[in-house]
């Protein structure tokens, strides 16, 4: 039996005792899948899993707050569940969490960009992914691309591609050899100071502050009273200078300070195509090297910034006076 078969067979015996179980389904076209609500057998048949499933189906769950909801998760959903937990955002026993092992998401850009350099745009009409293999049928010719080189960039890098904490598990668990060197932070720090602040200002300069960012963050959950809403009191502009969208992208940033857990939907999400989630890989890193604490592990840890020391172990701030 598939993984996916076998998510089928849970979420059908899950469905019962839930108001509906969150994963993926069919989406605009046969590369993708879009968040999917499943609340009876029939929509379960349209379920789909593996490296269509990109969205993290965790952002929805402070939505569904007092009411029982099942949801699909694989590695970096799991950590952002583990977090919303953590922080008391949802109840641990509101959430049943059916988990698998992911071999990687496909990146739709890094297709298409493919594609263009065999010649071809547009959407395809026929998508089969294969264990190595991407094959597409688009215009009236196939088309392999070797899966590796279309999936996302986090993929590369990440250390849990298995579901953290769940409740039910479908397929074999998978331990990654992945390290994450930070090569994209290190490539841009290398630069000067000046060069930095004028990459920034060259990528801050095509945001036109649709806050999809925000919105497709599953961490992110004040909305309502979000700082770039705020009036009063008044934390920022809503002016359309490269510096305030720059201060929006640095607020938000610093509010995931040791909260992110590197799923990438801001990135993603990002119309403009600006890479904000350099941002909070910086801070994350920052995070890990002071604290020791990586995001979404623990249900029982409290991200640094969310807790008080009076001296903090690995900052000697009396040794500095």
């Amino acid at each position: 039996m598939s993984t996916q078969e076998e998510l089928k067979k849970i979420i059908l015996g899950v469905l019962p005792e839930v108001e509906c179980v969150i994963g993926w389904g069919p989406g605009p076209d046969p590369l993708r899948a879009s968040p999917y609500f499943m609340r009876d057998a029939a929509g379960v048949q349209s379920f789909i899993a593996g490296p269509r499933a990109v969205s993290n189906t965790a952002v929805f769950l402070p939505e569904y707050k007092g009411k029982k909801v099942g949801v699909v998760v694989k590695g970096c959903d799991s950590r952002s569940v583990v977090e919303l937990i953590s922080e008391k955002l949802i109840k641990r026993e509101e959430v049943v969490i059916i988990g698998f092992a992911c071999s990687g998401v496909v990146d739709d850009g890094k297709v298409a960009a493919a594609l263009a350099a065999h010649g071809e745009a547009g959407e395809a009409e026929k998508v089969v992914f294969g264990e190595k293999e991407l094959a597409l049928s688009l215009g009236g010719r196939d088309i392999s691309l070797p899966l590796a080189e279309v999936l996302a960039d986090k993929c590369g890098r990440c250390k849990h591609p298995g579901a953290v904490l769940a409740d039910h598990f479908a397929g074999a668990a998978a331990e990654a050899q992945a390290q994450d060197g930070f090569q994209d932070l290190e490539a841009l720090e290398a630069l000067p100071l000046a060069e930095r602040l004028r990459f920034w200002e060259k990528e801050m300069s095509r945001c036109i502050r649709c806050y999809a960012c925000r919105n497709a963050c599953p961490l992110c959950v004040c909305r309502e009273h979000c700082v770039a809403a705020s009036r009063e009191p008044r934390w920022l502009s809503q002016g359309d200078g490269v510096r305030d969208k720059l201060m929006f992208q640095v607020a938000h940033a610093l509010h995931l300070a040791g909260r992110c857990t590197g799923c990438g939907e801001c990135q993603r999400a990002c119309p403009a195509h600006i890479p904000v989630l350099l941002l909070k890989r910086s801070l994350g890193r920052s995070v890990g090297r002071l604290f020791g604490y990586a995001a979404g592990l623990d249900v029982e840890a409290k991200a640094p910034l969310l807790t008080f020391q009076a001296e903090e172990s690995n900052i000697k701030e009396r040794e500095w006076q």
